[in-house]
């Protein structure tokens, strides 16, 4: 059983029932001041509240999205790597292979013409050779007849780390979200990327071009959009991409499109730090080398070098989120370039998590599309 199925979830809990009833069952038989009534007793109550603990982990697991799998959890991913035909004249060649088709859960239609299509994609980077699983969604204008010739704008959407690229359609409803905004008119119909940013897992690579290690920022720079324009219909001029993400993923969207600022038109970063991070996870990503490292910090960024022409958004809360003062910083700090333009969503409480996140998208999405190009 998957560490975030039901079953599993299911049987914690029947387990952790049975042991308590086998606690006050048998507790009148451990009652004896003998070393072994002691210890069944201890045993007892160890047993149970482990029983709890695992049931209270494995439910905030399915809620919040942490761990994917055993492997995961563990440390162990198996199953990340992905099988590409590197030569373009390969059987289906090219850098983005479809793998498998869901339609976005919204009202009773299966067709892709009113319901939208969520496709699982294999993409090769052909510049960094990093391979990466991803998952796009192609709103229901998409496959209409009377915009079979229409491009759309795109945005790229990123997890947190570890993270998983499902629970952005799952927990996050980025999907759902995008579709309901564009029947409302409140948002123009957009084709979603959604992946981890994690794509040399399962080192933390911040989104960074490692010297010597995966070139992450030129994946997402340049391989990325060029694989989706590639195979979608996507608007070839600037201007027309976005990028926006949680936590780690947040800081990769800011980041993304104050260095990339001809790709990146919009950047918003949800619950995002400012500087990367150095940690058992990404272990050295700079290796020694401060200028490489004072241009991940984006706060010495906007300070000292040029200011990108481009669009940020940056999220928080008075409380509950610890980056409250460094997003006010932030936001003062880009505002004195009087070039890069800057936005913001500060709730008045709300933590690091999904329902924070689900408050936020939304309005993240329509500012996001009234800042990316239609043609």
């Amino acid at each position: 059983m998957g560490l975030t199925s039901n079953k599993m979830l299911a049987l914690a809990t029947l387990f952790a029932v049975l042991l308590f009833v086998g606690t006050v069952w048998l507790w009148p038989r451990l009652a004896r001041r003998t070393w072994g009534a002691v210890g069944g007793r201890v045993g007892l109550l160890l047993a149970t509240q482990l029983a709890l603990f695992a049931c209270a982990g494995l439910a905030a697991n399915q809620a919040f999205g942490f761990y994917a799998s055993w492997a995961d959890l563990f440390g162990r991913e198996k199953g990340q790597g992905v099988v590409v035909e590197h030569s373009a004249r390969g059987r289906g060649g090219g850098p983005l292979q479809v793998v498998g088709t869901q339609r976005v859960r919204l009202g009773s239609s299966a067709r892709p013409q009113t319901a939208g299509q969520i496709q699982k994609v294999d993409i090769v980077g052909r510049t960094t050779g990093i391979a990466t699983p991803a998952f796009i969604y192609l709103p229901p204008e998409y496959f209409q007849p009377q915009y079979r010739t229409r491009t759309f704008p795109a945005a790229v959407v990123l997890t947190g780390y570890p993270g998983t690229a499902q629970a952005l359609i799952t927990k996050l409803h980025y999907p759902r979200t995008a579709q309901e905004l564009a029947e409302d008119g409140r948002a123009q119909p957009m084709i979603l990327v959604m992946l981890r940013p994690t794509v040399a897992p399962p080192r933390d690579t911040e989104c960074v071009d490692i010297p010597g290690g995966p070139q992450t920022e030129t994946f997402f720079a340049e391989d990325l959009p060029d694989a989706v324009a590639a195979h979608y219909r996507v608007v070839g001029k600037p201007g027309s991409w976005g990028i926006v993400g949680n936590s780690t993923g947040g800081y990769c969207a800011l980041k993304l499109a104050m260095h990339h600022p001809e790709v990146y038109a919009a950047g918003a970063g949800l619950s995002p730090y400012y500087k990367a991070p150095i940690d058992p996870t990404t272990g050295d990503l700079f290796q020694g080398q401060q200028h490489l490292r004072n241009r991940a910090d984006l706060r010495w960024s906007i300070k000292h070098l040029p200011a990108p022409d481009t669009s940020l958004l940056v999220t928080s809360s008075r409380a509950g989120e610890t980056n409250y003062r460094a997003t006010l910083r932030f936001i003062e700090e880009v505002r004195a370039t009087n070039r890069t333009r800057i936005s913001s969503i500060i709730l008045d409480s709300g933590g690091h998590n999904f329902n924070t996140w689900r408050r936020e998208i939304p309005a993240a999405l329509q500012w996001m599309s009234a800042r990316l190009s239609d043609h």
